[in-house]
Order: C-alpha cells, then sequence, then structure tokens
C-alpha cells in the first residue's frame, strides 16, 4: 500500500532555505532604498578595538542599529558622540546572522546649526563651570617675544598673512606647525601642536617661543568647529605660553577665543597684537627721551632757583671766618695770660691764709698755758677738796682714781695733736735744713727770677731770721757763687 505524502507537502508556496531569503531580504533592501540620508541622535556609541564604531540613531518614534567600517572612521567628516543630532548618509544593509537591519555610514554632518549651536552651548557651560574662561588666569603679552609659533595650515593664505604682517611691523622669528584646520583629524593635531609647542624645552635645538597664534582663515560654522572642540581647548587652557586665537572672520566666534590669552579678528590682527610696530615703537622711545630730557632741564632750573634764593640769605661766609678766626686768636692769648693770673691770684690768697695761721708753737704754748691753769685749779680744787674731806667724813670715802686716769688721757690727746701739729708746721721743714725767703714786704720768695739785684732780702731759718742783700738775677746768681763774709759765714 501507497505512503502518502503530509497535506503540507502538498502546497504551492515556494520553499526557501534560510541563506536564501536572506539573500534575497538584502537585495530587496539595497536595491529598494540604495543611499540614504538618515536624520535622528547618535545612542549607544561604542568604538570596538578593530577599530569599527557602533551606534544607534533615534528619534522620537524608532532607532536604527548603524555601523562605521574602519576604512570609512577618517573620512566619515565628524566624530560621533552620543546625544548629538546629525545626518548619517549611507546604505541599508542587513546582518544574516542576527535577522536585523543596519546602515552603513559613509558620512556625518551635524543636523543643521541648532544641533552645533547646542553642543557648543553645552560644552561652554562645563567649561566655564571648570573656570577655564576666567579673566584672571589670562596672562599677559610680552612686548616684544623673540620668537613666535603659529599653528596653522601650511597651505592657506593664513601663515602668508601673519609672516606678512610680522615682516611690515618688526620682524621676529617664526616657527611654524602645520596641521589640518578642519576635518575629523583637525582636533586632535590642533591639541597636539599646542602641547608640542608648550612642551619644547629653553635653550634647546628648536628655540620655545614666546608667542602662539593659533589661526585659520573663515568659513561655515561645521568648517569652524575643529576649534570648538574639547582637547584643543584644554589644550589651549594648559599651554604655558601666552596664545592668541585668531579663528575665521571678526564676526566668527569659537570657544578657543574664550580660553585663549588674548582674541584677534583676523590673523593678520593677531600679527599686530604679538609686535608693536617699529616705527612707533621708536617715534615713542624718542618722545619718552625728550620727555625725559625736558623734565631733567625743568628739575636743574628748579634746583638752580632754589640755589640762587638759598645763597641770597645766607650771611657772608669769608666775613664770619674772619670774625671766628679774630675771636679765637683773642681767647688764645687771653688764656695765655689768664693762666699766670689764676697762679698768681691763687699764691696771694694762700699767702694770706698762711698769714692767718698761728705758729705752731704759739699754738703748743697756748695748750702748754690752758693745761698749766687746769693743773693750778685742778690742786686748788684737790686742796679745798683735801680740806673739805678732813672736814667731813663722808668724803673720805672718795677715789680721786678716775679723775686722774682721765687727766692723763687729756693730756695725751693734746701731746698727739702737738706732734702732728708740729709734723705739718713749715717750721719742721726749716728745722730739716731749709729757709723761708721773704722780701722786704714780708711775701715769700717762690722763684730766682723774681729776685733783683741789690733787693733787700730776709731768710728764716729754725732758730732766726738773717737779712741779706742780692747781688744780681736769679740766673746770674747761678752761674757764679761768692764766699759768704766771716761774720755771715756762722749765720748761713
Amino acid at each position: 500500500m501507497d505512503t502518502l505524502p503530509p497535506p503540507e507537502s502538498r502546497s504551492n508556496l515556494p520553499e526557501y532555505a534560510v541563506s536564501e531569503l536572506s539573500g534575497a531580504i538584502k537585495r530587496t533592501l539595497e536595491g529598494a532604498f540604495g543611499r540614504v540620508r538618515v536624520r535622528g541622535e547618535i545612542t549607544e556609541m561604542k568604538r570596538y578595538p578593530s577599530g569599527h564604531i557602533y551606534l544607534s540613531l533615534k528619534d522620537a518614534g524608532a532607532k536604527l542599529e548603524a555601523v562605521i567600517w574602519k576604512g570609512a572612521v577618517r573620512t566619515v567628516g565628524l566624530a560621533p558622540e552620543n546625544g548629538v543630532e546629525v545626518i548619517a548618509t549611507g546604505r541599508v544593509t542587513t546582518y544574516a546572522d542576527r535577522s536585523k537591519y543596519q546602515l552603513s555610514i559613509e558620512r556625518l554632518e551635524y543636523a543643521g546649526e541648532g544641533a552645533l549651536l547646542a553642543r557648543i552651548e553645552a560644552l561652554r557651560q562645563r567649561l566655564l563651570a571648570e573656570g577655564l574662561f576666567d579673566e584672571g588666569r589670562k596672562r599677559r603679552l610680552p612686548l616684544l617675544p623673540e620668537v613666535i609659533g603659529v599653528v596653522t595650515s601650511e597651505r592657506g593664505a593664513v601663515f602668508h598673512d601673519i609672516r606678512t604682517t610680522l615682516a611690515r611691523r618688526f620682524p621676529r622669528r617664526l616657527i611654524l606647525w602645520p596641521v589640518p584646520v578642519q576635518g575629523p583629524e583637525a582636533a586632535g593635531r590642533i591639541a597636539a601642536a599646542i602641547a608640542g609647542f608648550d612642551a619644547l624645552p629653553e635653550g634647546g635645538p628648536v628655540p620655545r617661543p614666546d608667542v602662539l597664534i593659533v589661526a585659520r582663515g573663515g568659513g561655515s560654522l561645521e568648517d569652524l568647529m575643529a576649534f570648538n572642540e574639547e582637547p584643543v581647548l584644554r589644550a589651549a587652557a594648559a599651554c604655558r605660553i601666552p596664545l592668541i586665537s585668531a579663528v575665521g572672520h571678526e564676526t566668527d566666534t569659537t570657544l578657543i577665543d574664550h580660553v585663549s590669552d588674548r582674541r584677534a579678528p583676523t590673523p593678520t590682527a593677531a600679527a599686530e597684537m604679538a609686535v608693536p610696530a617699529r616705527l612707533d615703537l621708536l617715534a615713542e622711545v624718542a618722545h619718552r627721551g625728550a620727555r625725559l630730557t625736558r623734565a631733567a632741564q625743568a628739575a636743574l632750573e628748579r634746583a638752580r632757583f632754589r640755589l640762587v634764593q638759598a645763597e641770597r640769605h645766607l650771611p657772608d661766609l669769608p666775613g664770619m671766618l674772619a670774625t671766628a678766626r679774630q675771636r679765637l686768636d683773642d681767647r688764645a692769648e687771653r688764656l695765655a695770660g689768664a693762666r699766670l693770673a689764676l697762679v698768681e691770684r691763687r699764691r696771694a690768697a694762700l699767702d694770706r691764709l698762711a698769714a692767718r695761721l698761728p705758729h705752731p708753737r704759739e699754738v703748743l704754748a697756748d695748750g702748754r698755758g690752758r693745761l698749766g691753769r687746769l693743773g693750778e685749779r685742778l690742786d686748788a680744787a684737790w686742796r679745798r677738796g683735801a680740806e673739805t674731806r678732813r672736814g667731813a667724813p663722808a668724803l673720805l670715802r672718795f677715789n680721786d682714781a678716775p679723775l686722774r686716769a682721765t687727766l692723763r688721757e687729756a693730756r695725751t690727746r693734746l701731746e698727739a695733736a702737738s706732734a702732728r701739729l708740729e709734723s705739718v708746721s713749715y717750721q719742721a721743714v726749716l728745722a730739716r735744713g731749709f729757709a723761708l725767703v721773704r722780701d722786704a714786704e714780708g711775701e715769700p720768695v717762690m722763684q730766682a727770677a723774681a729776685v733783683r739785684p741789690g733787693q733787700g732780702l730776709s731768710l728764716a731759718f729754725a732758730d732766726g731770721t738773717v737779712a741779706v742783700v742780692a747781688e744780681g738775677s736769679g740766673r746770674a746768681a747761678r752761674g757764679r757763687r761768692r764766699p759768704p763774709a766771716p761774720e755771715q759765714e756762722a749765720l748761713l
């Protein structure tokens, strides 16, 4: 009995293998759409080690997976970022292993200026919060830099304009670091150039610039986007060399203008900022030199006028010196005479005092007389006391020993005072062989030069006085001596 096939095998629907169906779908999609432009927001972006970039494009109603193959990454137009709205140009293809379709992207563009501006504003707000735009961190440009570094394209007119302007104003040494100024690689190359200039050592084979100029010509917002990228902005903020940004025309504004130390509206203006005009500088130096000369002359004139005014109020200095010299001579002459006069006055006062002093022998004689009288009075008192004691038995018990001891002590003190007085008396000096010379008035003669020939003198010795007559002056008397007369020999 024959076996009948199952009912499904008798269907008239064509039968496909899986690979056949996948191929048919692939051909249908690629044939129906070909190259397309899709607008959406980038999300789920991931870069694989192989170099391929996988991402998704989404809008409010759907999501489309996409891929950028490694070979297309360099020419895609911009670096993809999550959250950026773009227009992707490419081909719709399928991935048979997972039964899904995807967009193979060949080029990316920002979806209009609104998306670009929103991205730029978001980055600006973030860097502003970090303080990269603060005016306090901006450095002053040097007055006259020796070396100027330029970061720009070597093929454009920007470098030629900068070089021409510097040659016209003040020739300086230029170092160009060529970079692309637009395209997907531009931001990384510009950031590397800024960091490379900043890393140059002082005194190295390549001189370190004193000023950096980052410049490019005008263009659309998309063309200038490399100067709104975060790597470029952070490299400019970290650069220790004063930096001038000159991107686009005067109306163009990029974020590097806020980070740089100075912003120039054009590359030519950047060159004018970097160096002063040589002729203007020479004129300024000449002007300041003239002002300094005039100021110095005015100061000299004022000083000369004050000197003349002061000279009119000064006294006659030669006359003052002559008067002072005359006064000094007069004081010197008076001083020489005053010294001798002072000595004479002191000697006269001493003589007057000596004349009033009593002779020690008189003092001793007076003391002995008083002592004798006291003794007589004592004896009389003793006798009266003895008689009284004989008449009064109570007085018999009186002892006179203390009184006699008191008298002996008083006599001893009197004799000691007498001895001291004798030792300081000039009579004691005469007793040792000296003589006191007096003139006719009784005044002492202290110097031989004061004796005149024929002058009458008196010589006082310890035992008496002798009158003599001077034969010559004191100096002549020392020169020759005459023997004394026989009647005076004994006295002398």
